[in-house]
């Protein structure tokens, strides 16, 4: 959420981002409302004011014993009365249709975003790695999971439909291992890690910046006002909301949590296999720090390096990408894509994202800080996913197998896999209890 006065005197510039975020709000419109409402609370409040001389005037009439004066006094008061709460009703509902609006302007974008109007139009900055390309014929996630009967896909449609499965054996303990190595890798930088609620209200969903544009996307719980969350992001920042907090040091964050995501509108879009699924886990950093956009870059260049070394400890080629302005969610202000090498794709497939949020969460979710000189500010918040998973089991089968279909595991995973170096076709493989 955007300050209103800013929304004022930058209009134009404000339509012109909303515009290259494919984001249908009229400014002007809520421009036009909120002078709306600012009237009427004029109304509102030059009525209550007189209500209230009139109400003191009555008193002092009947100090004086002026009864039938008084009474007088008394009518004018009712008809103010009645005047007012009808202007009060009109006020609520010009509030109503003005925030209504309010939650569906973007936010703000930085100025080396490049501008354009999808994916296709982000912009490569580096690249780590060397793509696979070996000398026999690769084998795709699938059939490497299907060969070490680590990965199920029938049966998972068979007991939850389309884009659900089972990950068994060595394919849970891979699972595991990328989280637990994400997470340690966090833990040496500073992170607090916590287990999170991942099912929350409507409002967290709200004040975090995935709704009301993003309730498609999102699972809701019956009739309740509950609802699956698609990242831990939600009630990371949501932890702190409607508090003063000491943002001296950022607060860094991170969770490990299972994620919901209905992937409406993705038919036909990345359906074979791990890629694109309605149940995963993730580890997640947030930052909460001083609203400040040179801290806040650097905070995003760190929360981008982590992802990034996660991905070199795990020997996998990447490419660091900048997001585009229509590739951009409503709440990003600058946003990098980590894209790995997925053989079967024959190119590179997202796996992680960073953003730098600026206050656009802070400020629907009541955060703040106390700057230096005691001033009470919305601090800026930024997020990344470390890992994701099964999504980086694609990458993880496919770049390490070899031609009889063994998979070598990378020597950070080693010690979160019983010390095995390969995963081995119908070979047995040794399962430590306390990973499962």
């Amino acid at each position: 959420m955007l300050d209103m006065k800013w929304i004022r005197d930058h209009e134009a510039a404000l339509q012109t981002v909303a515009d290259q975020k494919g984001m249908e709000v009229s400014i002007a419109e809520l421009v036009k409302q909120d002078e709306h409402k600012r009237r009427l609370l004029q109304e509102v409040e030059q009525l209550r004011q007189e209500r209230n001389q009139r109400s003191q005037e009555i008193n002092r009439l009947l100090r004086a014993g002026k009864q039938a004066e008084a009474e007088e006094e008394k009518e004018k008061v009712r008809h103010l009365g009645g005047r007012l709460a009808e202007l009060e009703t009109r006020l609520g509902d010009a509030e109503q249709a003005c925030h209504a609006l309010l939650l569906r302007v973007p936010n703000i974008v930085s100025p080396d975003t490049p501008v354009g109007r999808s994916d296709e139009d982000n912009v490569e900055l580096r690249k780590a790695g060397v793509p696979v390309k070996p000398d026999f014929e690769l084998r795709d996630h699938v059939a490497l999971g299907e060969l070490h009967d680590m990965i199920d896909i029938p049966r998972g449609v068979k007991t939850a439909g389309s884009r659900h499965y089972y990950l068994k054996g060595a394919g849970v303990l891979l699972h595991r291992a990328v989280q637990q190595l994400a997470l340690d890798l966090l833990l040496r930088r500073g992170y607090v890690p916590l287990e999170v609620p991942t099912i929350v209200r409507t409002e967290a969903m709200t004040n975090t910046g995935f709704f009301p544009l993003g309730q498609d996307q999102t699972y809701r719980i019956g009739s309740e006002d509950r609802w699956l969350v698609g990242t831990s992001e939600v009630p990371l920042i949501s932890y702190y909301s409607n508090e003063i907090i000491d943002v001296t040091e950022p607060v860094k964050l991170a969770a490990v949590s299972s994620c919901f995501r209905s992937e409406v509108g993705s038919a036909g879009k990345d359906v074979h296999g791990l890629y694109r699924v309605h149940q995963f886990a993730k580890v997640e950093q947030v930052i909460l720090c001083e609203a400040s956009l040179e801290r806040s870059e650097q905070l995003l260049q760190e929360i981008t390096a982590n992802a990034e070394e996660l991905l070199q400890l795990l020997e996998l080629p990447y490419r660091v990408m900048a997001v585009c302005t229509g590739d951009m969610s409503q709440k990003t202000y600058k946003q990098y894509d980590i894209e790995t090498w997925m053989p079967s794709r024959g190119s590179y497939g997202e796996t992680h994202s960073s953003s730098n949020v600026l206050d656009f969460q802070a400020r629907r979710s009541g955060i703040r800080y106390r700057d230096a000189e005691g001033k009470l500010r919305y601090c800026y918040t930024l997020n990344n996913t470390a890992v994701a998973s099964p999504r980086i089991l694609i990458p993880l089968l496919e770049n390490h197998q070899e031609e009889d279909g063994a998979i070598r595991i990378p020597a950070a995973l080693r010690p979160y896999m019983n010390g095995l170096e390969r995963l081995v076709p119908n070979a047995e493989q040794p399962v430590d209890k306390q990973l499962l």
